[in-house]
C-alpha cells in the first residue's frame, strides 16, 4: 500500500505541476486573443471573453488604406523563408565538413563557433549598422537576411554536427567503395538520414526573424519595408491613439505560419533535438 500511495502522490504532483505550467502559459495567450475581439483601442476595459466581440480590428489590419499590416506580414514571411533556406543549406555544408573531415584549424573553428554562439546579434548592433551602411544595405531586406543567416550559423552548426556524428561513418566508406563521390554521399546518404535535425534547424531559423525587433528596427527605415515586430511596435508606441487591441489582433495572426511549420515538422523534433545533443 505504501508503494501504491507513493506512486499516487508522485502522479498527482506531476499532474499538478503540469496543470500549473499549462495555466501560466495559456493565460496570457487567452488574454491576447480576447483583447483582439474587444471593441475600442484601450486594454483598460478588455476582457478574456468580450461582451461585444468584434472583428473590426482584423478587418482594419487587412485594409491597405488603414494599415500596412499585409506588407509587414509579407516582409516577415519573405525574410523568414529566405533565412530558413540559406541557413539550412549553409549549416548543412558546414556541419558536414566539421563532422566528417579532419583539417588544419578544425578545432579552432569549432571553438570560434562556440564563442560566437554565446554572443547575441544585438550585442554587435554598432558593427552591424556600420557594415550595412558601408555596403549600402540599410533599409533593405537583403541586409537583414544576411545578418540573420550569419547569426544562425554558429549555434545550428554545433547542433547539426552533434547529430551527424551519430550517423555511422561506415555508410560513407561503403558508398566510396561503390564509387560515390563526396557530394553524392552528402546529398543521397547523409542528408536523408539527417531530416530530423534539418527540421529543427529550419524551424529555429524561421522563427528568429519573426521574433526579432532590435536588429530590424535598426536597419529598416521605410514603413512598408517593416517586419511585423517593428510595424506592430509602432502601433503601440504612438504618442496619441496607441492601438493596443489592433496590436493584439496582429499578434494573434503571427502564430499562424509558425504553427503550420511546427505541425508539419513535429514528427522530426524529438529525435532531432535529443540526438543533436548526444555528441559535440
Amino acid at each position: 500500500m505504501n508503494i501504491k500511495r507513493q506512486k499516487l502522490i508522485r502522479l498527482t504532483l506531476s499532474y499538478l505541476v503540469i496543470a500549473i505550467m499549462f495555466a501560466i502559459i495559456l493565460y496570457p495567450v487567452l488574454w491576447i486573443i480576447g483583447s483582439s475581439f474587444n471593441p475600442g483601442q484601450s486594454l483598460s476595459g478588455s476582457q478574456i471573453i468580450p461582451e461585444n466581440a468584434t472583428l473590426a480590428h482584423y478587418q482594419e489590419l487587412f485594409d491597405l488604406k488603414q494599415s500596412d499590416y499585409l506588407y509587414w506580414y509579407w516582409n516577415s514571411l519573405k525574410i523568414s523563408l529566405a533565412t530558413m533556406a540559406l541557413t539550412v543549406i549553409l549549416v548543412s555544408f558546414t556541419a558536414y565538413t566539421f563532422s566528417r573531415y579532419r583539417f588544419v584549424g578544425r578545432k579552432n573553428g569549432l571553438l570560434t563557433f562556440l564563442i560566437l554562439q554565446m554572443i547575441p546579434n544585438f550585442a554587435a548592433l554598432i558593427a552591424i549598422f556600420i557594415l550595412a551602411l558601408l555596403t549600402g544595405l540599410i533599409d533593405t531586406h537583403l541586409g537583414l537576411i544576411l545578418v540573420y543567416v550569419g547569426g544562425q550559423i554558429p549555434m545550428n552548426t554545433w547542433l547539426m554536427k552533434g547529430y551527424l556524428d551519430t550517423i555511422p561513418k561506415e555508410l560513407d566508406e561503403s558508398a566510396k567503395i561503390d564509387g560515390a563521390g563526396h557530394m553524392r554521399i552528402f546529398i543521397q546518404i547523409v542528408m536523408p538520414l539527417a531530416k530530423p535535425i534539418i527540421a529543427v534547424v529550419a524551424l529555429f531559423s524561421f522563427i528568429a526573424p519573426f521574433a526579432d525587433f532590435i536588429i530590424a528596427s535598426i536597419l529598416l527605415r521605410t514603413e512598408q519595408k517593416y517586419t511585423l515586430a517593428v510595424g506592430l511596435y509602432n502601433m503601440v508606441a504612438k504618442q496619441f491613439g496607441a492601438e493596443f487591441t489592433t496590436f493584439a489582433a496582429g499578434s494573434v495572426l503571427i502564430a499562424i505560419p509558425i504553427a503550420i511549420l511546427f505541425l508539419s515538422f513535429q514528427r522530426f523534433f524529438v529525435s532531432g533535438l535529443t540526438a543533436g545533443g548526444t555528441k559535440g
